[in-house]
């Protein structure tokens, strides 16, 4: 299948290098162009992407807002952030709005395909140079109410733990003696039970209430 992607930046440029890139790609297609979050929240309702590529700051609509409305529509289309700031609050609140992924818009092109793939496949992305910074930074001032963990059986708590420390699910099987197939039946049981879209917005989760607690 080929994954339909929504570029949504303020200048041009940007989204001409980004189309050319995904474009340029066999199994990717670049189905619009937005400059504002207005019109990338007409364009997905018309074009149906599976992923928008979405700038957050923007005259107008900006890119948070847009990420909002675009979520709340379902399950597509998933919104991967790009970003120049790697410190934005902005980012943080459009990973908890529901966005699946955020990228700096200095990563390499690899990066950047990838991080389609991922999101488009149903997973999260998390830019690895400016994770623990990010949630290091926003996610001292939490809320830590465990009402929600309380659905969560051990198990699934120390699974969530892993999910949010940043391993895969076969380090994770690794880790508990585990089989990949059972960790992948806690993933899906946790992610439904937290009403989370996938393992980004588990870990924003966990770390909102106070499951785990940013490394200093």
């Amino acid at each position: 299948m080929t994954v339909r992607v929504l570029i949504v930046d303020d200048q041009t440029v940007v989204r001409a290098g980004f189309a050319a890139i995904v474009d340029a790609e066999p199994d990717l297609t670049v189905v619009g162009q937005a400059g504002d979050g207005a019109e990338a929240v007409a364009l997905a309702a018309e074009r149906d992407p599976d992923v928008v590529l979405m700038d957050i700051r923007m005259p107008g609509l900006d890119g948070l807002s847009a990420t909002r409305m675009l979520t709340q529509q379902g399950d597509r289309p998933r919104v991967l952030v790009l970003t120049t700031f790697d410190l934005d609050e902005y980012v943080y609140e459009a990973l908890r709005s529901g966005a699946s992924g955020f990228l700096l818009k200095d990563a390499q092109a690899d990066d950047l395909l990838t991080a389609i793939r991922v999101v488009a496949a149903g997973d999260g992305m998390l830019a690895p140079a400016v994770t623990r910074r990010l949630i290091q930074a926003f996610a001292a001032g939490a809320p830590t109410s465990t009402e929600s963990l309380d659905k969560l059986t051990p198990r699934e708590r120390e699974v969530l733990g892993l999910i949010a420390a940043g391993l895969t699910n076969a380090e994770i099987a690794d880790r508990l003696g585990i089989t990949i197939g059972t960790t992948k039946t806690h993933v899906n049981a946790l992610l439904t039970k937290l009403n989370a879209r996938d393992r980004v917005q588990a870990t924003i989760i966990a770390y909102d209430l106070g499951l785990v607690r940013p490394r200093t």
